[in-house]
């Protein structure tokens, strides 16, 4: 597999080289259950096309959008419970068509001993991570509902780089861990603003 143009940093042919030979392809499909809660991490994911999301369930079935996971880019939970030989925390889902290469765990450590700039791309990666879930404790416990839902929808949008998204209220409910009447009443009141259009199944950003 070539990750010329997949890698986000300046990693070296000999790196390249490494994962290609380590790693393990595999390609899912649209609301695939990558990874689930409580299961051992046998391989790091890196994206090479597509995106993924990750979720947090409660005790009480509800679940919380934690952050996206885009090509180029890994999962930074993935790697911290699979060095510690722990079950995973988070539930990672194939927003739309997805390929990822798997990297196996016992190959990790192979990895970080010989090439510097793959410990670097995890170092940045959790910074990154570490800022979006701050992002997120921000708005569950500082941000009304309306405005963490047009943030959702924009982000939404920016990932998918279409203006109008093809996702239902009930899932919008279970991203921002909310209920859906409350989704369904809040976007129509930010349709009557000219914020967004609604269809069937269908939102619109204006």
């Amino acid at each position: 597999m070539d990750l010329d143009n997949i890698i986000e940093f300046k990693a070296s042919s000999a790196l390249r080289d490494k994962l290609s030979h380590f790693g393990i392809a595999k390609t899912f499909a649209e609301g695939d259950v990558i990874l689930n809660e409580e299961a051992y991490i046998k391989a790091i994911p890196i994206v090479t096309n597509g995106n993924i999301k990750v979720m947090r369930t409660e005790d009480d079935g509800r679940e919380i959008l934690l952050y996206y996971i885009r090509a180029g880019e890994s999962c930074i939970m993935s790697f911290l419970s699979g060095i510690h030989q722990d079950t995973s925390k988070v539930k990672a889902i194939a927003e739309e068509k997805t390929d990822i290469l798997f990297i196996p765990i016992d190959k990790v450590s192979i990895l970080i001993k010989e090439h510097p700039e793959w410990l670097d791309f995890i170092f940045r990666l959790y910074h990154k991570r570490f800022e979006e879930l701050l992002e997120v404790v921000n708005a569950v416990a500082f941000k009304k509902m309306d405005e963490r839902l047009l943030n959702f929808i924009k982000k939404k949008c920016e990932l998918t780089k279409n203006q109008t998204l093809q996702i239902t209220h009930e899932q919008i409910a279970n991203e921002l861990g909310t209920a859906r009447v409350v989704v369904s009443r809040l976007l129509k009141q930010m349709e009557e603003e000219g914020l967004v259009t609604l269809g069937r199944n269908k939102i619109s950003l204006v």
